[in-house]
């Protein structure tokens, strides 16, 4: 019986084994099942089955699972994907089994433990260059089914593919203004590549109408309603460290004109027509103009007329017009894409609208002889009748009245040969232009031309030659050409060229720049030999050229230096003191001698200005005092050798002081002075000596002589007792030198002698410890005034006098004894 049912149903009659097939039932439903035995009495009780049976096919483990692939590879790590096995056993797949196997191992192993239902796996951690190879297993209930076949080994290792690219695109695509436009495609590569937008080779950015989406297989750029702007050259690369692949679209955003630019220019204005031209659109909607749409009205209606619109051309004849009316006309432009706005012109009456000629442009000289030149011009606007006559002018420049050249018709040619010009006057030309309404104004003059033959180019200048050199120039000289081509020489030009090399260098870039038959080039390199050439310049052009003869090597040209001595550069050179010391020298030498001044063989002082110039040397010193004078020398060297002059300078000066003033002889009305001559006589002899004297206690100084030629004096007439200080200086031509003083005041007395001995000494009384002692003054005092007696004694037989002390008196008393 059905489990959701009660009543049983027999499945046979008659059944003798131990085991029956129940047939007819319906899978997946639940069913009970009873069995009884039966003999001939009758049927025994049933047994039933304790749980109710589903009815499915036998459950065994899954087929192996299929498709296993490797999707992915980097150097540690692989991704693989694989699909179900055909048939799960009977059973749901409750987990999948990955296992891998090193190559070179002979066993697999579980790759993960957790359960593992998805069927795409990237297994991690791997080891760069290691192989692998992988199987997969399902599992239901019943068990693991069988592995899966085995992948190819795979090497950890990145995957590295070029970059391809494939796009939905053409090479141009013409998209309507306001219309939205998309480009699309797909690349691959590894490792991923980066995709990048450019316009008009700029990055393109998005914003509110440009949208850019990339993913990891598709590629789209999208423009929302497009503007004229975006029109341009698109390009998308595909870049990865292998490689890069480009595409590129021209998109065109078109739209119908802009309209043509004005103002309308009438042309032409008649009674029954005008001619009409206009400028073509700015923006042609990026579609070329197919034709112009031209309307007209009357001025004072509301109702346009067509007059054409089957041209490209921007000028139009507009017809059948009435005369005396004003008109206005309109003009369209038209592309495949639509009609711009109309420009419309100013109101023109239709009448017809003749003048004079304008007048000709500026006319142009040109063969220009002695004698006669040609004037050539453009035609003017005829003032709408035709042109009959010309009429050419002439004047001398500083004249104000023009003259006709001729009273013949020039006509219908725009030149004219102009005779009977004056040599060397400078003149003018203009044209007027006639039809039948009359005469046009005057062109502006031309330019002044002098009548004088064409000026042709001059021959070479003559005998080139090199004049001097240093190491990194080279003077040249030339003489004029013979024929300066009836122009004046405008200069020369100068060229060089290093021997071996072809190319000639220019020296001087303008003819002007070298008026006169020399120049020197610089800029050479010294040891390298050169050419040189050199070519004349008049308005023609530039003559032939003329060659230096030789090469020239370019070093310095050596000259052994040389002094010529200006007149202060005798042998002996005197300055007054205060004055300015001045020596100068002309110095000559290829190259220029190193110039080095010396004072006694060492530096000059610093006070001494030194001027070096290219021709010769200055030493001044100013304010010169009696130091500076010495010997001077003046060295001058270069490569080819050296020069030396010497001057002995003598800087003229009041002498030094005197030497070693001595005071001798010294009495009470009178004393000798001494001394000697100064270490510097100031340049000159020494006149006189001056000396004076002076009271220590006044402030005036005395001259006691001042016309001595001696180094010495007696000083007489001092008072006795008073004490001076004497100073002496010396005299030169020059003036009177600093003073040499006393170092201490000398006092005016005789000289002092010790008094003569006492006389009649004797003791008149005697103790035991003590002596009294008398004596009488001496004969003589030795010219002062006795101020006291030494008494001494002596032991009998000792060698030696004790001093006792010094008495005022002529007695003492000795104790002590």
């Amino acid at each position: 019986r059905e489990s959701d049912h009660r009543a049983w149903t027999p499945v046979s009659y008659t059944v003798t084994r131990q085991n029956a097939t129940v047939q007819g039932l319906t899978e997946g439903k639940a069913y009970f099942f009873r069995i009884a035995a039966e003999n001939i009495i009758g049927m025994g009780p049933f047994t039933e089955t304790t749980k109710e049976i589903v009815i499915r096919d036998p459950i065994t483990v899954p087929d192996r699972p299929e498709d296993l692939e490797v999707k992915a590879v980097t150097k540690n790590s692989v991704t693989l994907t694989w699909n179900p096995p055909k048939y799960n056993g009977g059973s749901d797949i409750t987990m999948y089994v990955l296992e891998s196997r090193l190559i070179g191992k002979e066993k697999f192993h579980r790759v993960t433990k957790e359960k593992m239902l998805d069927r795409k796996y990237t297994v991690e951690g791997l080891k760069e260059g290691d192989t692998y190879e992988y199987r997969v297993s399902a599992c239901n209930i019943v068990g693991q089914g069988k592995p899966s076949f085995c992948t190819k080994p795979i090497t950890c290792k990145d995957e590295i593919a070029p970059p391809s690219l494939d796009l939905d695109f053409r090479d141009k695509l013409i998209v309507r203004v306001g219309e939205a436009f998309s480009l699309t495609g797909r690349y691959s590569g590894k490792p991923a590549p980066k995709v990048t937008w450019l316009k008009d080779y700029t990055v393109v950015k998005e914003d509110d109408r440009t949208k850019i989406k990339t993913t990891p297989t598709t590629l789209c750029l999208g423009i929302l309603k497009s503007v004229r702007e975006d029109s341009g050259k698109y390009c998308v690369t595909v870049e990865n460290s292998t490689g890069s692949r480009k595409g590129f679209c021209q998109v065109n955003v078109v739209d119908r004109p802009s309209p043509p630019v004005g103002p309308v220019i009438f042309d032409e204005v008649h009674k029954d027509h005008m001619v009409v031209s206009w400028k073509p659109p700015l923006d042609d909607g990026g579609s070329e103009i197919t034709n112009y749409i031209i309307e007209k009205k009357d001025a004072h209606r509301d109702m346009w007329m067509p007059v054409t619109s089957a041209t490209v051309k921007t000028t139009c004849k507009i017809p059948k017009l009435l005369e005396g009316k004003e008109y206005q006309i309109r003009i369209y432009a038209e592309n495949l894409y639509g009609i711009s706005d109309p420009l419309i012109s100013d109101e023109m009456k239709a009448k017809d609208r003749f003048r004079v000629p304008d007048a000709p442009e500026q006319p142009v000289i040109k063969d220009v002889t002695k004698d006669s030149a040609v004037v050539v011009w453009n035609k003017p606007y005829d003032g709408g009748k035709p042109i009959t006559n010309y009429i050419v002018e002439k004047k001398e420049t500083m004249a104000t009245r023009w003259v006709r050249v001729t009273k013949d018709p020039i006509f219908p040619g725009t030149q004219f040969k102009v005779p009977d010009l004056l040599e060397g006057c400078q003149y003018e030309f203009r044209v007027s232009a006639e039809n039948e309404i009359g005469v046009s104004d005057p062109s502006p003059p031309s330019k002044p031309i002098f009548a004088r033959d064409p000026i042709a180019k001059p021959s070479p200048p003559v005998n080139p030659e090199a004049v001097d050199k240093t190491k990194n120039s080279v003077d040249l000289s030339w003489q004029p050409p013979r024929h300066d081509g009836n122009g004046k020489i405008i200069g020369y030009l100068v060229e060089y060229q290093k021997v071996g090399d072809e190319e000639w260098k220019k020296a001087n870039l303008t003819a002007d720049s070298c008026p006169e038959t020399k120049y020197k080039v610089t800029g050479l390199t010294e040891g390298l030999t050169y050419k040189f050439r050199v070519k004349a310049v008049n308005a023609a052009g530039e003559s032939e050229p003329a060659y230096v003869p030789d090469p020239v090597e370019v070093k310095d040209r050596l000259e052994p230096p040389e002094l010529i001595l200006d007149a202060n550069m005798a042998r002996e050179q005197h300055v007054k003191a205060g004055d300015t010391l001045r020596l100068s020298a002309v110095i000559k030498g290829v190259p220029f001698p190193k110039v080095s001044w010396k004072k006694e063989d060492r530096e000059v002082s610093p006070k001494a200005d030194i001027e070096v110039t290219g021709v010769g040397s200055k030493l001044e010193i100013r304010n010169t005092v009696h130091e500076d004078g010495g010997i001077y020398s003046l060295t001058v060297e270069n490569p080819a050798g050296s020069k030396t002059v010497s001057v002995k300078v003598v800087v003229l000066d009041k002498p030094g002081p005197p030497r070693n003033l001595q005071v001798s002889e010294v009495r009470s009305d009178s004393c000798y002075l001494t001394w000697m001559e100064p270490e510097d006589d100031g340049g000159s002899v020494i006149t006189n000596y001056v000396v004076e004297r002076k009271d220590v206690a006044s402030a005036q100084w005395v001259a006691i002589s001042s016309s001595s030629k001696k180094r010495s004096h007696m000083a007489k007439y001092l008072i006795e007792g008073t004490q001076y200080l004497f100073r002496v200086a010396a005299e030169n031509q020059f003036g009177r030198g600093p003073y040499v003083e006393t170092l201490k005041p000398i006092k005016a007395i005789d000289p002092l002698h010790p008094p003569g001995p006492p006389k009649n000494l004797h003791h008149v009384d005697v103790d035991k410890t003590e002596v009294s002692l008398v004596w009488n003054r001496p004969d003589r005092d030795g010219g002062a005034e006795i101020t006291g007696y030494l008494v001494e004694y002596q032991e009998d037989g000792a060698d030696e006098w004790t001093k006792f002390q010094t008495v005022p008196m002529l007695d003492c008393v000795v104790t002590g004894l």
